[in-house]
């Protein structure tokens, strides 16, 4: 449930929108605090009712939080957009005040996508991490941790609520539960993956009776935070010796995502699949509710151009107009 308040003349309206969108299983925490900017604007300023909002009020609150990257402005833009689009169905508004333009984007991260070699590396460092206060099989823990993200393509956020009640060693599937967008899903693992974390389970002495465990724990049983998380790969990555062609930026954790899709996608076009066909399945692998979201995720590597130009060879008429 929310646990955003609001107190303006608007609170009623605003806490029915957000709770309309949670009902359609949409967590929407973030853009219950956007509003909440919105509330306390209304608030310092004595905004009293439907009456008091136009264009111009709109985009005062806009000036008021300043915004210099367009996706931040944007994202905002968009909660308002909604939130007044939908005050307008509801009969409080007649017309949706909200008519800015949405910025563009000078530039955008071109993330660096790891091989398969380069992973394996990472992983050996990860492996080779010590122990340190007071932690138990550290290395071990966050080397299990980036194969998961890799092998398949899991956010850190769902790494780190597994419990060993989420894991069917039976099946070999992971139960990933309350994801992004509120949904659950059911994530196979192939068989050396599912070796390899068997082997850490029994390892790391987690007991599959006990249901609520964390899956991932250094100290007390507490699950790693993912800022820890990510600190460790960020301390691991230069030790990789990568070379960031121009205009790339270097790997984040999330970028172990994008390898995962990436490498997915190349593995089909090997394999004589037409990605285009699979593009629905991979979106549902990651937790997806729309193939676009899935997109974004499909970097263009010269692997990738290799295969995707010999696939238009393969199917190029012969002897065609110069």
């Amino acid at each position: 449930m929310n646990s955003v308040t609001f107190h303006s003349s608007l609170a009623g309206p605003l806490a029915a929108f957000v709770r309309y969108k949670q009902a359609l299983n949409r967590k929407y925490k973030t853009e219950a605090m956007a509003l909440r900017l919105l509330d306390r604007y209304l608030s310092e300023h004595n905004v009293e009712g439907w009456r008091s909002i136009d264009t111009a009020l709109v985009e005062e609150f806009l000036a008021s939080r300043p915004r210099l990257q367009p996706r931040s402005y944007n994202d905002m833009l968009g909660v308002l957009h909604l939130f007044f689009g939908w005050a307008v169905t509801q009969r409080f508004i007649q017309v949706n005040p909200e008519t800015g333009i949405p910025r563009r984007a000078t530039t955008k991260r071109i993330p660096y996508i790891l091989g398969l070699a380069e992973v394996r590396r990472l992983l050996s460092l990860a492996l080779a991490l010590p122990d340190n206060c007071g932690t138990v099989g550290r290395g071990l823990v966050y080397e299990t941790i980036f194969a998961l993200l890799y092998g398949l393509g899991l956010r850190v956020g769902e790494v780190i609520r597994l419990t060993v009640g989420d894991v069917d060693l039976a099946r070999d599937i992971l139960f990933i539960r309350h994801t992004k967008f509120n949904k659950d899903r059911m994530v196979p693992m192939g068989p050396r993956l599912a070796t390899r974390f068997r082997s850490y389970l029994e390892q790391i002495n987690r007991r599959m009776e006990q249901p609520e465990v964390p899956v991932f724990s250094l100290m007390r049983g507490h699950p790693i935070h993912p800022a820890t998380i990510s600190g460790v790969f960020h301390r691991l990555v230069p030790k990789l010796q990568l070379h960031l062609p121009p205009g790339v930026a270097a790997p984040r954790l999330h970028d172990l995502r994008h390898a995962f899709a990436v490498s997915t996608l190349l593995r089909w076009y090997r394999e004589g699949i037409n990605p285009n066909c699979r593009l629905m399945h991979l979106a549902v692998f990651m937790g997806h509710v729309d193939p676009n979201a899935t997109a974004v995720y499909l970097t263009i590597t010269d692997d990738l151009l290799r295969e995707a130009d010999q696939r238009f060879r393969a199917l190029a008429p012969k002897g065609g107009a110069e």
